[in-house]
């Protein structure tokens, strides 16, 4: 099954946050430049890029916009 991009994570945190997400979901994935986006932090061609499989795009979109939702309550609160 071809992989496509579900997104790029700003930081080493971010990244494992999502994988640890989509592995939870069970949702299968491969994570592109991830070790090579280390070496250079803040270099933004080198970002690592997250991949699901086609038929888990959607599913895996769904699970990170709830992720970034409760992030943005969290952080509005005073």
């Amino acid at each position: 099954m071809p992989m496509i991009r579900l997104t790029e994570p700003q930081s080493v945190g971010e990244l494992a946050m999502i994988t640890s997400l989509l592995e939870g979901s069970g949702i299968a994935y491969m994570v592109q430049n991830e070790h090579v986006s280390s070496l250079y932090p803040g270099l933004p061609i080198l970002n690592s890029n997250v991949m699901v499989e086609e038929c888990d795009h959607l599913r895996a979109e769904v699970l990170l916009s709830r992720l970034r939702l409760a992030v943005r309550d969290v952080s509005s609160q005073p």
